[in-house]
């Protein structure tokens, strides 16, 4: 069987969810702030989903449909909008909060951080994808993926701190002069304001990243979470002991990597050898 076409984003029906989420809130008797207690959420988040600004996760939809006892409505109604077609509906939240968050710090050991792509980089990482996707998805992906890249040029950019592994910036992804024009956006990624990029060297004896890639971010009212992904899904982590860990962890990985200067000179070495 074939999957079902996604759509695009239906703004209409994410409004239309939101006013139910807000009349069943209103229903039971609670403010805003007192339904984001319940559930463990930031009360903008709320805000957001009931004025249409960001899709309400089915996770959630059954959750509040259980608090507010609404007989499975909000998931019913969920289910039935059209899905959202350029970001996984598992990755909305984060990109609402990565538009949003104060400071960044990013562990990858298989592709460049969405943030540092150049556009050839990224089409080379849509079209590796499988099963295949058509040219015109590719297209709106790669068009998504650099609008993103729009918070590293503010005028006040968040603090934004990349750890890469080694083997990304020694893959070829997508050929000869994809990589080199890569090497060279990195090594330009170096001097914006609020970056720092650290390469994490292969041949280590030890490493606190094995368990996979995960990103840390603090919000504009200095909550923090951390951010994982796997195959088919994701995990925003929000309880502070988790947390804790992650940023654990990447303070030592920090530790382990190349400072900064040493970045620079191995991106310089690699452009040499092209």
């Amino acid at each position: 069987m074939h999957p079902r076409k996604r759509q695009r984003r239906n703004a209409s029906a994410m409004k239309l969810v939101g006013k139910l989420v807000g009349a069943f809130r209103t229903a039971a008797d609670l403010t805003q702030a007192q339904l984001a207690d319940r559930v463990r959420l930031q009360v903008e988040t709320i805000a957001s989903i009931e004025q249409g600004r960001r899709a309400l996760l089915p996770d959630l939809a059954r959750q509040l449909d259980h608090l507010l006892e609404t007989k499975g409505a909000l998931e019913t109604a969920v289910d039935n909008m059209p899905e959202v077609d350029l970001i996984p509906a598992w990755a909305e939240q984060y990109m609402d909060l990565e538009r949003e968050a104060l400071a960044l710090s990013w562990f990858e050991n298989q592709v460049l951080p969405g943030l540092l792509q150049t556009e050839n980089y990224a089409r080379a990482v849509f079209r590796s994808k499988v099963p295949v996707i058509s040219e015109d998805d590719i297209n709106a992906q790669v068009a998504a993926r650099m609008a993103r890249q729009e918070i590293l040029h503010r005028k006040v950019p968040p603090t934004a701190c990349f750890i890469i592994s080694e083997a990304i910036i020694r893959d070829r992804l997508g050929g000869n002069e994809v990589h080199r024009e890569t090497l060279q956006h990195l090594r330009t990624c170096t001097h914006l304001p609020g970056i720092t990029l650290q390469v994490m060297p292969l041949g280590r004896q030890a490493h606190a990243g094995l368990d996979g890639p995960f990103i840390l971010l603090e919000t504009p009212d200095y909550q923090h979470l951390a951010y994982t992904e796997t195959q088919r899904g994701s995990h925003l982590v929000a309880d502070p002991d988790e947390v804790s860990i992650l940023a654990q962890k990447y303070a030592m990985l920090r530790t382990q990597a190349l400072n900064t200067e040493d970045t620079k000179g191995q991106l310089d070495r690699l452009l040499g050898e092209q």
